[in-house]
């Protein structure tokens, strides 16, 4: 594989994260063409993909060019027509792909096509970090269950309202706008009804540009409380995440409250923790923790994830983790 094939790909992973907040519940999906340095990434539901974009910006140029794309390019009939037509018709010599889809829609079939038209298909270069960044919707795909994101934000000792029940602000406005962020990503954001009746937050959209989600409620809100319209859901919190991937909700945002965040922990249903530290301490054991109930019995049952970034936000510390592999 020639050794600029990493580069290339690499542009082509930076032009999907441009999008990551955009195109759900299609994947978020960048293109190459290469000579000429043409690129595309997939736009809003219902408008062409990644491939296409890249191809149209190429014109005469894709011909006997290499096609450098993150997921493996669609072979049938959707909101759009199938990218395997458009590559070949556009004259394209070869196809570098960075990860097979699994959507049973694809999986393989588009490889198959382009390399029954005569096109040399490559597979599998930056491959660990395109599933990094496409992780919400293969899991989506494979399981159909949305990835669940469970945000919080805490003093050092752990704390995330006082005594007294107040909890804004804790952290900084930095760490808040990277919170609008993680909403913007997400189809969904999930809260208990205790939090609904306690904090009123509206879970929309402000600090950054972008979609509101869905808004979910554990439970029954109040008809004139500020997430109103919501979605109200109750049981099992399976059953919920079932009910949500049936929606294409392909990542589902966790914000709260502490029984909420307890119970999609202890349930082993989280995916990325994000949580958000203040230089601030309560110094009691009165106040709020993050978790609200049962800890694990022994030491040997502890939980242990593994951290995947820190970053200084302002004033406070960003830590994400995820569940083992």
């Amino acid at each position: 594989m020639p050794p600029e094939d990493e580069a290339h790909m690499r542009r082509a992973i930076a032009e999907a994260a441009a999008v990551r907040a955009s195109t759900s519940p299609n994947p978020w999906v960048g293109a190459v063409v290469e000579p000429g340095g043409f690129t595309g990434a997939t736009q809003p539901p219902g408008g062409p993909h990644a491939e296409i974009v890249a191809l149209q910006a190429a014109g005469p140029s894709a011909q006997g060019a290499t096609l450098y794309c993150t997921l493996e390019p669609c072979s049938h009939q959707g909101r759009t027509g199938p990218c395997t037509e458009a590559i070949i018709e556009a004259g394209i010599a070869r196809v570098v792909v960075g990860i097979e889809d699994p959507d049973p829609q694809v999986g393989g079939r588009g490889i198959e096509r382009l390399r029954q038209a005569g096109i040399t298909v490559d597979v599998g270069t930056c491959k660990d970090e395109i599933e990094e960044q496409l992780a919400p919707y293969l899991k989506h795909r494979r399981t159909g269950r949305p990835w669940v994101v469970l945000k919080l934000a805490a003093t050092l000792d752990g704390r995330i309202a006082a005594p007294d029940g107040t909890s804004q602000w804790i952290t900084g406005d930095a760490a808040r706008t990277d919170a609008h962020r993680l909403r913007a990503e997400s189809d969904a954001v999930l809260v208990g009804a205790g939090t609904v009746r306690a904090d009123d937050p509206s879970l929309t959209v402000r600090y950054v540009s972008g979609r509101d989600p869905v808004r979910v409620v554990l439970g029954k809100a109040p008809p004139d409380a500020k997430v109103q319209p919501a979605v109200e859901m109750e049981g099992d919190l399976r059953d919920v995440l079932d009910q949500l991937g049936k929606q294409d909700v392909v990542q589902l945002l966790v914000e709260g409250g502490a029984r909420v965040a307890h119970d999609f922990h202890a349930a082993r249903l989280v995916d990325r923790y994000v949580v958000y530290l203040a230089p601030a301490l309560f110094g009691g054991d009165d106040a709020m923790p993050m978790f609200s109930g049962l800890a694990d019995p022994t030491v040997s049952e502890l939980w242990r994830g593994r951290f995947t970034a820190i970053e200084r936000l302002g004033d406070d510390l960003r830590i994400e983790l995820c569940s083992p592999a």
